[in-house]
């Protein structure tokens, strides 16, 4: 009988060591336009960190087990070798500040895939893991062509002295046109993105609050032997379906008002979902 090979040596559950509950849901934090982005207008860097860290205790109070940090309100965004000092520095501040107001795991994302510039952030801020969106291959995507980070990220987390740094990534990018990789299937991308150090993966959908479908979600599971979180579009509907397969995710759109991500988030939406995703636990246990 033939057995299926790993691609790399064992290595702890990433997710576990973060989260001791299962099927964790972490929130995402957008924030407001920062200084530099085509939509910053001047607010005070106190206004911008008061909107987050008040977003971020509403996803506390609604039963978040996690949060990241997400400079969403830069859109559109950069090409990584050009996001500047002035994002790290705001992104550091803002993120430190969400840090320091809530108990749980905090993670971070500089847009668009500046995975170097997430792991200063989280170096200097005290964020627990990062989200790649291109880790491994290269994809067209809307701020160009885009080439995966692994290589240098790794390096660079090594040169920091950030090994704790949790590295999430994305194994079929969404915000991208997948006609370099159209030759390699969702297997072999699961099996790319291992092989490069991610520590958990994620399957999303096409663009954000673009619902993950659960097919993806097997596909990615079936091949991987590091957890596997939802990236996108989870929320009452579908959540039961897909952490029946998936072993936690980021949500966002889907808890704020009106379902829209530049909301304020929602106490009420955020206890919806987890309520949910707390009888599917209860219902495995």
């Amino acid at each position: 009988m033939s057995q299926t090979v790993p691609v790399t040596p064992e290595r702890v559950d990433a997710l576990r060591s973060l989260f001791p509950q299962a099927k964790p849901l972490i929130g995402t934090v957008h924030l407001e336009p920062l200084p530099g982005a085509p939509q910053y207008d001047g607010q005070s860097m106190r206004a911008i960190v008061e909107r987050a860290v008040a977003d971020a205790r509403r996803y506390v109070e609604g039963g978040i087990d996690g949060l990241i940090v997400e400079n969403e309100g830069d859109i559109p965004f950069l090409k990584p070798d050009l996001v500047g000092p002035e994002t790290v520095a705001a992104m550091s501040v803002v993120t430190g500040a969400v840090v320091e107001a809530v108990s749980v795991p905090v993670g971070v994302l500089c847009l668009a895939n500046a995975t170097l510039q997430s792991l200063a952030i989280a170096k200097a801020s005290g964020a627990r893991f990062v989200r790649a969106n291109q880790w491994a291959n290269a994809y067209i995507a809307n701020e160009g062509f885009v080439e995966g980070s692994a290589a240098t990220a790794l390096r660079f987390r090594a040169h920091i002295h950030a090994r704790d740094v949790v590295v999430f990534a994305d194994v079929h990018v969404k915000h991208g046109s997948h006609s370099i990789v159209a030759d390699r299937d969702i297997a072999q991308q699961t099996h790319d993105v291992e092989a490069f150090g991610a520590d958990v993966l994620i399957a999303t959908g096409r663009r954000t609050g673009d619902p993950t479908q659960p097919s993806e979600v097997k596909e990615i599971a079936d091949s991987a032997s590091r957890p596997v979180i939802v990236g996108s579009g989870l929320d009452t509907d579908n959540a039961d379906a897909l952490l029946r397969i998936a072993d936690g995710a980021i949500v966002g759109s889907a808890m704020k008002e009106g379902g829209v991500w530049w909301a304020p988030v929602s106490v009420e939406r955020t206890r919806a979902i987890v309520d949910v995703v707390d009888r599917l636990r209860r219902s495995e246990t």
